[in-house]
């Protein structure tokens, strides 16, 4: 049988990609460049990743100016943070990971329903980043679905598994509730007040859910389950069933940076600053740049929940954090500029969202 590992990437669309069939290699195409991405990730270490009690937001006047302090050393200084005491039930986290791996395991007819390679489709089913059309390969199977408001676009989600739709559904309904207390907490902390964003988006506001899989690699070394990037959200609320993300720490190794992978706590969620909240803090707060890896045994599920404006609305700079010193660093984007960005770029090789609205000195 021919050995088909230096075939190109077009070999290995959706349906056929070789984290879909459980190649025993990995092929060349999915080969990272060691100058591209280099491995010295920092062991998972609870005391250099930010961990906050929410709870305490819903606490006295003084509590909450506590935690919102270090809320924004969080974002300051790492563009991430853990939260524990979020108020949503294990069950439901449970649940929701529990029906993303059953979707996951339906036989190919069922999850080609939902393949598309239209970045702008409500509900789509696709591998890698953008299905073959990326230089390089990543080891990733995705659902990605709008989730808000829930009742325009549940009956577009996959019937099958039968509880899908209620249990993700449950999760999609928790986790935004709590995603607007987080983004009221961001916006007190630049000054803006509580209901600078999360009045603006309790209505008219985008929540895309990415539920992602990452079955085991042969050889995890050499592949990567996505590229080193940040997201283009307000934030992302991500929940997952193990170990396998990594953040950039931009102060590590004397300022040049290191990987630190995060550890993995059951009931504990991860949050991410995205490039819309680094343009709404005007650089003083850092999209995180996180990565993910691979294991060469199980199968890592993620759930990542984007949260941002509407679809059209744009993300601008406020003028109350503008000044003679701290002029307008940022133009205005959207989520729809996401979107065209992501059809005419190519995230594999270090394209960045956020670079394109950059202002220049």
């Amino acid at each position: 049988m021919e050995n088909e590992k230096g075939e190109n990437s077009s070999t290995f669309k959706m349906g056929n990609s070789a984290q879909e069939r459980s190649l025993p290699y990995v092929p060349d195409c999915y080969v990272v460049p060691p100058s591209c991405e280099p491995r010295d990730a920092l062991d998972s270490n609870s005391e250099v990743v930010p961990t906050i009690d929410v709870s305490r937001l819903r606490g006295a006047v003084d509590e909450r100016r506590g935690v919102i302090q270090e809320l924004s050393f969080a974002c300051q200084h790492f563009g991430f943070f853990q939260i524990v005491n979020h108020g949503i039930n294990q069950n439901i986290l449970d649940d929701a990971l529990a029906v993303a791996n059953n979707f996951f395991e339906l036989p190919a007819k069922e999850k080609k329903k939902f393949m598309t390679n239209d970045v702008y489709a409500p509900v789509r089913y696709s591998t890698s980043l953008k299905d073959g059309l990326d230089k390089i390969q990543f080891w990733r199977i995705f659902l990605k679905h709008y989730a808000h408001p829930l009742h325009r676009w549940i009956h577009l989600w996959p019937e099958n598994p039968p509880e899908y739709r209620e249990k993700m559904g449950k999760f999609c309904e928790d986790v935004r509730k709590l995603s607007l207390e987080i983004l009221g907490a961001i916006t007190e902390s630049l000054g803006l007040g509580r209901d600078y964003l999360s009045s603006r988006m309790n209505e008219n506001g985008m929540q895309v859910m990415a539920v992602n899989c990452y079955p085991p690699c042969p050889d995890p070394e050499t592949a990567l389950g996505l590229p080193p990037h940040s997201d283009y959200s307000c934030i992302t609320i991500l929940l997952q069933n193990m170990t396998g993300l990594e953040i950039l720490d931009p102060m590590g190794h004397g300022g040049s940076g290191r990987w630190v992978l995060v550890p993995e706590v059951k009931g504990v969620l991860k949050v991410h600053i995205g490039d819309h909240v680094e343009v709404l803090s005007n650089g003083l707060y850092k999209s995180v740049i996180h990565k993910v890896t691979l294991n060469e045994k199980k199968t890592r599920i993620s759930l990542a929940s984007l949260h941002s404006l509407g679809m059209d609305e744009k993300m601008s700079v406020p003028n109350q954090l503008v000044n003679d010193e701290n002029p307008v660093r940022y133009r205005e984007s959207s989520f729809n500029d996401f979107l065209d960005f992501l059809v005419s770029n190519d995230i594999s090789q270090g394209d960045r969202f956020i670079d394109t609205f950059i202002i220049k000195d």
